[in-house]
Order: structure tokens, then C-alpha cells, then sequence
């Protein structure tokens, strides 16, 4: 708190959040522009990460704002006697049509690594049965790497030191995303077989929009993915980090608490 009586303590403003938010959509618009973009993106983002970490600690930056004096303020609100009417827990035990529990976050992480695990070997014996294991990481890459995308077959077979750090962190990045995905998406599926749409279903559909847009995003991919295969590599990324997401421990949802605490406000309250 201030020392001085007329003026009080607020968080200093700063442009490092969305200087690193800036970097973060860099790197995810490279994917599907160049390489160096996502490259500037990375560079952007640690910039702002640093600086935004520089403002909170050790200690976080604050200004002093001086008090509007009592003449110059707004004049108080009236209080109204209205009530808001509050919902109730319906049947069942949910709260309209919204959960009252949910599964964490990190087990959808730990649901997408073990799904893109499973599927990166797939793919990978994939290729080594028709091509060789690169083959399948140089396609993922060539959305990032204008030298593979114009590259041929025998291009392709070889090993690509950038083709598999490009394709590394692509399938690492989408796996994570999506198994963030499942962690909202399967607590609104039917219970009763939840292996048939988190498993199945969710992989059908995600696989159907791909492939609807993956002549613009990867056209290489698009050109040589052996679409059967394709598949059921998404299928078994489906089973897998479903698995992992539905046996998770659910969590608590806030539903039901003020929208101050959902935000993590300090709010005063008035001794009556």
C-alpha cells in the first residue's frame, strides 16, 4: 500500500503479454507459411516471456494513482431490491447441460503424448514396410520446409536433419492440442459408450476434416498419404488418448461460485 493518503497502489502496465502472444501465433502461422516466420515467431515469443517474467518477479511492478477527489467522483449506485434467482442442480445430478465435473488439463496432455506416441509409430512402421521411417516424417515436415516440399520420392526416403525437428515439434504440438481438445469435448459425449465416440467417432470426423483441408495446409501430405492408414493411425490415437483422458480423476467445476472467486479477484466485503 501507498504511504501517501491520496494515492493507492495498482499493477503497472505492460506490452510483454501480448508481445509473447504475438510470437505464439507466429510460430503456429509458419507451420503453414515458412519456416523462418515461425523462427522470428519463437524469437518474438521468448522476448516477451522474458520480459513478461521480469515484470511479476521477483516482485511485481506497480504504480502509484492518485485518488479522484469525493466531489469530483460519481455519485453512488442505488441498491435494488431485485433478487437474482439462482439454478439448481437438475436431475441427474448436472447443472443444465453443463458438467459439474470435468478432467484436468495435464491428463489431456498426458493423453495426447501417449496418442501421438502410438501414432508416430504407426506412421513410422508405415513407412518402413513401403518406404523408410523419414518418409512419413519428411511429408509432416514439408509444411514448414519449402525444400521438402518440393522434393521428390527418393528425396523423401532420406534423412532430413530439419525435416525431423520440423516434424518432431508439428505431431508433438498437434498432439498436445488435440488431447487438450478430448479433455472438453469427451465429458459432453454419451457415457454409455465412450470408447465408440472418443475412440472412434472423434477420430472419424477430425480425420474428415483433414482431409477436406489438407491440400492447402500440407499438399505434399495431401498427394502421397495412404488414406486407410491414415485412418487407423488417428483411430489409435483416439483409443489411446481417450483411454488415458477418461481415467484421469475428474476435478470440480466452479460453477457455482461468484464470478469475483472464478477470476481469482480479492474482493473487500463490508463488515455489516
Amino acid at each position: 500500500m501507498s504511504e501517501e493518503p491520496n494515492k493507492i497502489e495498482l499493477p503497472a502496465p505492460t506490452c510483454w503479454p501480448i508481445v509473447a502472444a504475438f510470437g505464439l501465433c507466429l510460430v503456429f502461422a509458419g507451420l503453414v507459411t515458412s519456416l523462418v516466420v515461425s523462427a522470428v515467431g519463437l524469437l518474438t515469443g521468448l522476448i516477451g516471456a522474458v520480459g513478461w517474467f521480469r515484470d511479476v518477479f521477483p516482485h511485481p511492478k506497480h504504480e502509484y494513482v492518485e485518488l479522484v477527489p469525493e466531489s469530483e467522483r460519481a455519485s453512488s449506485i442505488k441498491r435494488s431490491d431485485r433478487r437474482v434467482e439462482h439454478m439448481h442442480f437438475g436431475e441427474g445430478g448436472h447443472r443444465l447441460r453443463l458438467p459439474v465435473a470435468v478432467h484436468p488439463y495435464l491428463s489431456g496432455v498426458k493423453g495426447g503424448l501417449a496418442g501421438g506416441f502410438v501414432m508416430a509409430v504407426l506412421a513410422c512402421a508405415w513407412g518402413a514396410v513401403f518406404h523408410t521411417i523419414w518418409y512419413p516424417i519428411n511429408l509432416l515436415a514439408a509444411a514448414g520446409v519449402p525444400s521438402l516440399a518440393l522434393a521428390g520420392v527418393q528425396t523423401l526416403q532420406q534423412f532430413s536433419a530439419l525435416g525431423l525437428l520440423v516434424g518432431t515439434v508439428t505431431h508433438l504440438t498437434m498432439s498436445i492440442l488435440i488431447g487438450l481438445l478430448y479433455v472438453v469435448l469427451l465429458p459432453m459425449l454419451p457415457a454409455r459408450f465412450e470408447w465408440f465416440w472418443g475412440g472412434i467417432m472423434t477420430p472419424v470426423i477430425w480425420t474428415a476434416l483433414v482431409a477436406a483441408s489438407m491440400r492447402l495446409i500440407n499438399p505434399l501430405l495431401a498427394q502421397h498419404v495412404d488414406w486407410p492408414w491414415f485412418i487407423v493411425c488417428q483411430i489409435a490415437f483416439g483409443m489411446v488418448g481417450g483411454y488415458v483422458v477418461f481415467k484421469s480423476e475428474k476435478v470440480e467445476t466452479i460453477q457455482s461460485l461468484p464470478l469475483a472467486a472464478k477470476l481469482g479477484v480479492e474482493a473487500q466485503h463490508k463488515e455489516p
